[in-house]
């Protein structure tokens, strides 16, 4: 069957995709739990229903997002029909992360599917039973040389890399990252890079520090601080500090209870080397709140830090997990000093109640995406574009741009034979003055 062409194919191959997915929901849920503790109601929210509705999306819209596109003609070409046609790249290959295993292989590989083209999907290995269950899903929809599951290491993404593809769709850090766009352009393959960055969270004097709080640290500890869109740091207006730490200390206490290590809701750090790595950064002189670990359980209970400082270690690189550090400031002037010393973040968050503050913040730092008086849900909303800018990412997907970024855009000029102006053709003698003239008016 001709995928590369057939829209119908297409189609039926994902109508199929989604009914196992659907199938095997609790599977993949059980799959999460077992990989790192993620509850199942992180599991539904952000793992399979994500999937499952970007899957009934695509299938509804793909005729429509697939069809050529007529735009309007330069006059120059008169007379003619202009058309934007849409064909898929090629051989695809997919890189997917840890932390949202199941969501962030699957829902590229939908587009780079519905687009036509042929995939190779490599799961992480650092969640063997997600990437199990989704080598099970992928073989019962698809014959192998349609799309294909890789699994393995460090080695199997390296001879992946090494090998020459159409289109590279990486998400995970900032380092790896830039191996990829390495690799990419030993043969000028074009990338999509969803990488991370150090986020800020903004709240001036004027905002709703209660509901800030909640939405902040739902944004912070859900996957145990392991998103790349949770809120990084605090930056918050000083003589507000000390009240929005009662807050922040009682939401966690609503969320997790006195002890979050016994709560159902609350995930585990991905492995041992993940856990080391956050619990380096913990200054026990520093810590407000929470700051308990344990090894055997990579558990590090949700933490806020009292941060004064931008060269602790804690502050240097993006935290990727559940630890808060809470930095204040006086000023505009300080909050720049604070985000400009890194580079463009993948979100920035703003809590405020005063709209030309919100807008100053918008409007000054570069960033990916973000919310105001929010975190994290600008991910939810297919219109909107997801992806970074700088170090934070190159290109963009979600919903009807997914399908675009797995698509060639292919310009086509279906020219008329009824006239033929003769200005355009040699001899060009007397002619200059003449189309100096016409494309002074175009």
């Amino acid at each position: 069957m001709n995928y590369k062409t057939n829209i119908a194919s297409r189609k039926e191959a994902l109508t199929k995709l989604l009914n196992v997915i659907i199938t095997h929901e609790n599977e993949i849920i059980e799959a999460l739990y077992s990989d790192f503790r993620k509850p199942a109601f992180e599991a539904v929210l952000t793992e399979t229903n994500y999937v499952i509705s970007e899957l009934k999306d695509t299938i509804k819209n793909l005729s429509k997002w697939a069809k050529p596109k007529r735009v309007f003609p330069s006059i120059l070409n008169f007379p003619s029909t202009d058309y934007i046609y849409k064909e898929p790249y090629g051989k695809v290959l997919i890189i997917a992360p840890w932390n949202y295993p199941f969501q962030l292989a699957l829902c590229p590989l939908i587009s780079a599917v519905a687009a036509g083209n042929q995939v190779v999907l490599k799961p992480s290995e650092l969640t063997p039973k997600t990437s199990e269950i989704i080598t099970k899903i992928i073989g019962k929809t698809f014959p192998v040389n349609h799309v294909e599951v890789i699994e393995g290491g460090l080695e199997v993404s390296q001879n992946l890399l090494s090998q020459r593809w159409d289109y590279i769709f990486f998400t995970g850090s900032v380092p790896v990252g830039k191996i990829v766009a390495k690799a990419a352009a030993e043969n000028l393959t074009p990338v999509t890079l969803e990488l991370g960055g150090k986020n800020p969270c903004i709240i001036d004097n004027t905002a709703n520090l209660k509901l800030a709080a909640k939405r902040i640290l739902w944004g912070k500890f859900i996957n145990a601080g392991q998103t790349c869109i949770a809120p990084d740091y605090i930056l918050i207006q000083k003589d507000m500090k000390s009240h929005f730490v009662d807050f922040l200390k009682l939401e966690i206490t609503k969320a997790y209870g006195e002890n979050p290590k016994s709560s159902p809701d609350y995930a585990r750090i991905v492995n041992t080397k993940n856990w080391l790595r956050l619990a380096n950064m913990i200054d026990d002189k520093k810590v407000i709140f929470g700051g308990q670990t344990d090894i055997e359980d990579r558990y590090i209970s949700p933490t806020l830090i009292d941060e004064s400082s931008v060269d602790t270690l804690i502050m240097k690189d993006e935290i990727f997990g559940p630890l808060l550090p809470i930095l204040s400031y006086e000023n505009d002037a300080e909050i720049n000093i604070v985000i400009s010393k890194y580079e463009k973040p993948l979100s920035l968050y703003v809590f405020t109640e005063d709209k030309k503050f919100a807008q100053k913040i918008i409007k000054q730092y570069s960033f990916g995406g973000g919310c105001i008086n929010d975190t994290v849900v600008h991910f939810s909303n297919k219109r909107l574009p997801f992806g970074g800018v700088g170090h934070s990412g190159i290109g963009a997907y979600h919903g009807r741009l997914s399908f675009d970024t797995f698509s060639h855009k292919k310009a086509i000029v279906k020219k008329a034979n009824w006239l033929d102006l003769p200005m355009r053709y040699a001899p060009y003698k007397d002619k200059l003055k003449s189309i100096q003239k016409l494309l002074k008016w175009l």
